[in-house]
């Protein structure tokens, strides 16, 4: 293999000649051969503009010479275009604060600069990655800037995908308002509810769950960008954290302000904390709902059987015909994951010490990998499974209408303990309370048709309807 030498302030390495990353890199590579996971293309594209805009900044503040500058956003160009990829091999567990990253995102840019140049790989003399790519940035506010752009892009994906889920089960919700069914509380028979005014609730919970996250988005819009290494501005030119922030939100679209605190911003991963713990609830809400429609499908004989759950692949090597609720498994699984993210988040977040939180790397990496299941299987599961959802209405008929609540129906006209009798009656004689109420002589044929109509009883009872 061709090499190049390279020299940094440890010594000197040979770099492969076809490497657009340098000795910094090749360092990393050889520290952190971790998990064999790279940073992400959105948390590329992000920091290339972070580092575009920097160099905006500084050309604008005769901070840095038009020849070089240019070069650098031509080579940051050619990167957002999509080229150069491959050549950010960071592992994701790498040296604290992102530094690993940040100067590989320095090393390609500043690379792919000389060659605009006309100059050889390497030629750090001509343009560095340090003196002129990185110039008014440190790791510490490049690395927490570039992960809140990368994750408010993906949160707006996600925004979208929930709204839509949401609607599917709302328009579910609708389709099924006329089907009432057994309720149950603490997995036992409870007053009926329409199956309709269920799948509203989910669209009602996923709905708020994304309004949260949202709110936690909307957070993110403060960066740390101008703190350079301490929250100071060290090293930067007069103006260059307004002017900077200013040029970075024009090259994402984002309405980006500078933080309210810039020494907070670096000590304190809170905001990126408080987003990730939005997707965990919603993980959450999720999997409850997931649960729900497992056991509501669970059957076909000795199950609840509410609802019939799309079959989109056989359920069994062994089992001819078996079909599981594939979709909402996969589900769980997700959900389980991600909350499993969070935690990691939560004690990263807590680990921040004095000046700075050092433990960014792995709290971007685990918000973006949860933003990713998320944008990947929501849209499958909606169409795979929500949209295709139908319901067993016979059987729910005959057990609602055999449910032994429905004797609360009695209390008001001969009290809680007799109503509490024919309920028993009516459990072991497997006969309907309305059936008791009649043989008892507590309602006549024509109340008992009135007081127990599963359409009227299901439906919501408030005073405001």
């Amino acid at each position: 293999m061709k090499t190049r030498r390279e020299k940094d302030s440890l010594g000197e390495k040979e770099i492969p000649s076809t490497a657009y990353y340098g000795i910094q890199t090749l360092r990393a590579i050889e520290n952190f051969p971790v998990s064999g996971m790279g940073e992400s293309s959105e948390l590329i594209m992000a920091y290339v503009n972070v580092k575009k805009a920097a160099a905006l900044t500084n050309m604008e503040l005769d901070f840095l010479d038009n020849k070089r500058g240019q070069a650098i956003l031509k080579a940051s160009d050619d990167i957002l275009m999509g080229n150069y990829i491959d050549q950010f091999p960071i592992d994701i567990f790498q040296a604290g604060a992102g530094t690993s990253f940040n100067m590989s995102v320095n090393e390609v840019i500043a690379n792919r600069a000389l060659e605009i140049m006309g100059k050889q790989r390497g030629e750090y003399e001509y343009l560095s990655p340090n003196d002129h790519v990185n110039k008014s940035q440190s790791s510490n506010d490049t690395f927490p800037t570039a992960s809140h752009i990368a994750i408010i892009h993906n949160a707006d994906i996600l925004l979208n995908v929930i709204n839509n889920i949401g609607l599917s089960f709302k328009k579910k919700g609708k389709e099924f308002s006329e089907n009432p069914k057994s309720g149950r509380t603490h997995l036992m028979d409870a007053m009926p509810v329409t199956i309709g005014d269920e799948f509203l609730a989910y669209s009602s919970a996923i709905i708020r769950a994304g309004s949260r996250i949202n709110e936690r988005r909307n957070d993110l819009l403060e960066v740390a960008i101008g703190g350079t290494a301490t929250g100071t501005g060290i090293n930067t030119p007069p103006f260059y954290r307004e002017n900077v922030i200013k040029k970075l939100g024009e090259l994402t679209s984002l309405d980006l302000k500078p933080a309210s605190n810039s020494h907070e911003a670096l000590q304190s991963r809170s905001q990126m904390a408080a987003f990730s713990s939005s997707l965990k609830e919603f993980a959450m809400e999720l999997t409850r709902i997931a649960n729900d429609l497992r056991l509501m499908g669970s059957g076909p004989t000795a199950g609840l059987g509410d609802i019939i759950l799309p079959p989109v692949q056989p359920g069994s090597s062994i089992m001819p015909g078996k079909v599981n609720p594939v979709m909402a498994e996969c589900l769980n699984m997700i959900s389980y994951h991600i909350i499993g993210n969070d935690t990691t988040v939560s004690l990263a977040n807590q680990a921040g010490q004095l000046d700075l939180n050092v433990m960014t790397p792995i709290i971007t990496h685990n918000i973006l990998e949860s933003l990713k299941l998320l944008n990947n299987y929501l849209p499958v599961f909606q169409s795979r499974c929500i949209e295709d959802i139908s319901i067993n209405e016979s059987k729910l008929t005959i057990t609602a209408g055999m449910n032994p609540s429905l004797a609360t129906l009695l209390s008001p006209k001969i009290g809680y303990l007799k109503a509490a009798e024919v309920a028993e009656e009516a459990m072991v004689n497997k006969k309907s309370i309305k059936d008791i109420a009649v043989k008892r002589g507590i309602l006549s044929e024509d109340e008992a048709d009135k007081l127990f109509d599963l359409k009227i009883i299901s439906k919501n009872h408030f005073n405001d309807k």
